[in-house]
């Protein structure tokens, strides 16, 4: 007699390979949880650079610095992405680009618009 075997398998997630839009989909939700968890500094920033004069040099002082201009790109990478995977969520919600070929391809254009974005912000 033949008895099915209902123990767990084990997964090894470095070897699941998702696809585009599994890969979107994760990135949507990290960005999210990453601008979240930014919100709180910037929200100080901007409570510093209003307070006075002096507290607005500090404010440039500390954006101006190297760490804070790789944290500003990363924001802005996360910011783009969250954006335009949002847009698209919205448009699949709407009953437009739910077939596997148009999710397909609007995954791979919310990968490229946020990498072009991160990349003019890079550049400027």
């Amino acid at each position: 007699m033949l008895q099915h075997n209902n123990r767990p398998r084990f997964l090894n997630l470095w070897q699941i390979r998702l696809p585009v839009t599994g890969v979107v989909s994760i990135l949507h939700r990290l960005s999210g949880i990453f601008l979240l968890l930014l919100f709180p500094f910037l929200l100080y920033l901007l409570q510093l650079s209003l307070r006075s004069a002096e507290g607005f040099a500090q404010a440039r002082a500390i954006i101006d610095s190297g760490p804070a201009y790789v944290v500003g790109l990363l924001l802005l990478w996360l910011f783009a992405h969250h954006l335009f995977a949002g847009l698209r969520v919205l448009l699949i919600d709407m009953e437009w680009g739910s077939e596997l070929p148009v999710a397909r391809r609007t995954a791979i254009l919310v990968l490229v618009a946020a990498l072009l974005v991160f990349i003019t912000g890079a550049v400027l």
